[in-house]
């Protein structure tokens, strides 16, 4: 009997060989958001990883939006002309695996800087132009020490949106199977769904309702030029761990709204929006959400959080609790953990991957002017 983590699941217009996905996992390795040689390397070796589905790290849909200087971007020609050798690359040598994109906006929490150098926000100190102006639901800092964020009022709001239709657009150009929205982890559009980062008196505060206007305005415009034969996600955060912060029956709902409106799957996930959190991280802490958010809202879910063995995910799958699970750390320990899953699970590994491009032709790593620059 094959074991369910390795059977086929379709996600709205694409089908997956196995449940199996790489999280997005940002590199903070850009320049001007532009990929570096950094990033085929890595997306090259995840891409034989054994997953059915890449998807590609926190990718900004406007300069203003990164959360470091380091952080992905795809508001540029130069960065999608950076980001397109790599795609390439990973279709030639792993045609059967399909390749998503997280598409992503900081808001308040932009402006900051790189974990290795101590994280938290940026200053003047950092450099003469920083730090630049982040961009919120309301005025209100993330923390103390943090800058505070400038409102987006109407023009803004018009912005942020057209941007993330730019930036699937983009994507769409560059080949991309999939796309997911980053709605999760305090960032803009998750900052907008809160009550503890959204105190707007206009049509997107105020209420639960209103709060969901503005994300669910920006998955339909992008939904309406994403092709129904790819799959369109949304990545949520389930609770805040934050008294009066998000429920899960809030996001219950909001991924029922989403679902009508042409969302293939919402991607589970937690926290993120209050240095106040207390966040009970266990192996799969996750999991209960995903299974309640796909019985109640009817959509299919990703399950993500400590997620570490391939009997621990076959329960998830074989328990309908998740469609998918996704891991992050599992493929920075083991990159070739779906491969090693298969083989725990009594399940026949596909094939290794160069007979599959046996006389195909890849395409040859060809930087764009901003990728010659080294990074900071």
């Amino acid at each position: 009997m094959t074991a369910k983590l390795f059977t086929p699941v379709e996600l709205g217009g694409i089908t997956l060989s196995n449940r199996i996905v790489v999280s997005p996992m940002c590199q903070y390795a850009a320049v001007d958001g532009s990929a570096q040689p950094w990033h085929q390397v890595h997306y090259g070796m995840l891409s034989m990883s054994g997953a059915g589905l890449l998807c590609l790290e926190a990718t900004h849909v406007e300069r203003a939006g990164r959360i470091t200087q380091g952080c992905l971007g795809l508001y540029s020609d130069d960065n999608e002309a950076a980001l397109r050798p790599i795609v390439e690359w990973a279709r030639g040598w792993m045609p059967q695996v399909k390749l998503g994109i997280q598409l992503a906006h900081a808001g308040r929490k932009a402006s900051a800087q790189r974990p290795w150098k101590g994280g938290g926000p940026l200053s003047q100190g950092d450099a003469p132009d920083l730090p630049w102006t982040a961009f919120s639901a309301s005025a209100i800092p993330f923390d103390t020490r943090w800058h505070t964020p400038v409102a987006l009022d109407g023009v803004g709001l018009k912005r942020v949106k057209q941007a993330f239709v730019d930036a699937t657009l983009r994507s769409l150009r560059l080949g991309f199977d999939l796309v997911e929205l980053h709605g999760a982890h305090g960032y803009c559009l998750a900052q907008f769904l809160s009550p503890l980062s959204n105190r707007r008196s206009d049509e997107y505060g105020g209420t639960m309702e209103k709060r969901r206007r503005f994300p669910l305005e920006v998955f339909e415009a992008c939904r309406a030029v994403w092709p129904r034969d790819k799959a369109l996600g949304v990545r949520l955060s389930a609770v805040e761990w934050v008294e009066g912060g998000v429920t899960l029956e809030d996001t219950i709902e909001t991924a029922r709204q989403l679902k009508a409106l042409g969302c293939d799957f919402v991607d589970v996930s937690s926290g993120g929006n209050s240095p106040a959190q207390k966040i009970q991280v266990a192996p799969g802490y996750h999991v209960g959400f995903s299974a309640r958010i796909r019985k109640e809202a009817a959509i299919k879910t990703w399950a993500v959080g400590v997620i570490t063995e391939p009997e621990q995910a076959e329960r998830i799958i074989e328990g309908g609790e998740a469609d998918c699970t996704a891991h992050a750390r599992a493929f920075l320990i083991d990159p070739r953990w779906g491969w090693n899953a298969a083989r725990a699970l009594g399940v026949e590994p596909p094939a290794l991957p160069l007979p599959a491009v046996r006389g195909a032709t890849i395409l040859p790593f060809k930087p764009n002017p901003a990728m010659a620059r080294a990074a900071e």
